[in-house]
């Protein structure tokens, strides 16, 4: 059996797994078999339809978005530590999102998907000017130059962000629940709000993969075998971009999820696009959907947001792969 089969049937069965779980333990337990049963008790399927499967699948195209981006921006950065967090890019969708809530911003023919659209535009600005300013200080857009500049600008929009919250009244529990990251208490609507976006997203990173693949030679080596590098680039960070503002949107700041997947995933079944954004986008579900399990039930009844377990999880492991890199090993 080859190795790509080998890993989508590990990352389906594993990401089943967390569903299943997702939706019958908390602190009223559902027996998964509420799923397929009619005749199942109505106290039970009502918090597994409306409390637990909506969260669930939250979670799960959250996690998705963020390490899909990730594994694009990984790869065209040629960089493990890049990812939507590290790069500045969902501190400018947060600062889109709580911008469209604290100035109460409602665009009528946008309706729903004024707080994405507006997230995404944080996302795709930062993203730009992150990259603009770190060529202007080194033209030959070394990696850390780009890292240590989305730190910086990173810093900045969380002061903006400070400022807005310093001078909110009624909407000050709003934004710090969107600030903490959390997809607790969302409902379908949601869902509805983030999945047109997580489909174009995905689609447009997914129809780049061999270019990825291209352009981890250098992008002179890709210009010879024919990609349009210049073109290719946008589209993967308007994707990136896209991803990343409507996962902010709807769940806030969630750190680490674009770094820690798809790392995981490269060292574990390779680094080929075409896979790997793919199997990316499973395991980055399976994460979310575990840690927000664990958020939920570790201290239970008390919940945490689910943005402090993935920074638990994320924050050695950032560190683990910039060790390597300094010492010379490969990450």
């Amino acid at each position: 059996m080859r190795k790509p089969l080998i890993a989508y049937i590990v990352s389906a069965a594993v990401l089943l797994t967390a569903v299943g779980l997702g939706v019958s333990i908390g602190s009223v337990h559902v027996p998964i078999s509420t799923l397929w049963n009619q005749g199942a008790d109505a106290m039970a399927t009502n918090i597994l339809w409306k409390i637990r499967m909506p969260r669930v699948i939250l979670a799960g195209l959250v996690g998705a978005s963020l390490a899909i981006a990730g594994a694009a921006f990984q790869g065209l950065l040629k960089n493990p530590l890049a990812d939507p967090y590290t790069l500045g890019v969902s501190s400018g969708a947060s600062v889109g999102a709580v911008m469209t809530l604290f100035f109460g911003i409602s665009i009528p023919f946008l309706g729903l998907y004024t707080l994405p659209v507006f997230s995404m535009v944080g996302a795709a600005i930062t993203m730009f000017v992150v990259l603009g300013f770190a060529k202007l200080v080194d033209r030959g857009l070394n990696m850390e130059t780009i890292i240590l500049t989305g730190i910086i600008f990173g810093s900045f929009l969380g002061s903006v962000l400070s400022l807005m919250i310093a001078l909110t009244g009624e909407e000050l529990r709003q934004i710090i629940g969107w600030l903490l990251g959390s997809v607790s208490m969302r409902g379908w609507n949601y869902i509805n709000m983030i999945l047109p976006f997580t489909i174009i997203g995905s689609f447009l990173l997914w129809m780049n993969r061999r270019e990825l693949n291209a352009m981890l030679f250098g992008e002179d080596r890709a210009k010879h075998l024919g990609v349009d590098v210049k073109r290719r680039k946008l589209v993967i960070l308007i994707g990136g971009s896209i991803l990343t503002g409507a996962a902010v949107s709807v769940s806030g700041t969630i750190g680490f999820v674009g770094l820690v997947v798809p790392h995981m995933t490269r060292l574990l079944w390779g680094s080929d696009h075409r896979h790997l954004l793919t199997l990316s986008f499973m395991n980055g579900a399976t994460l979310l959907i575990i840690c927000d399990l664990l958020a939920r039930t570790i201290i239970s009844p008390t919940e945490l947001p689910v943005g402090v377990i993935t920074a638990f999880i994320g924050a050695p492991v950032f560190a683990f792969i910039f060790y390597r890199q300094r010492k010379g090993g490969t990450a």
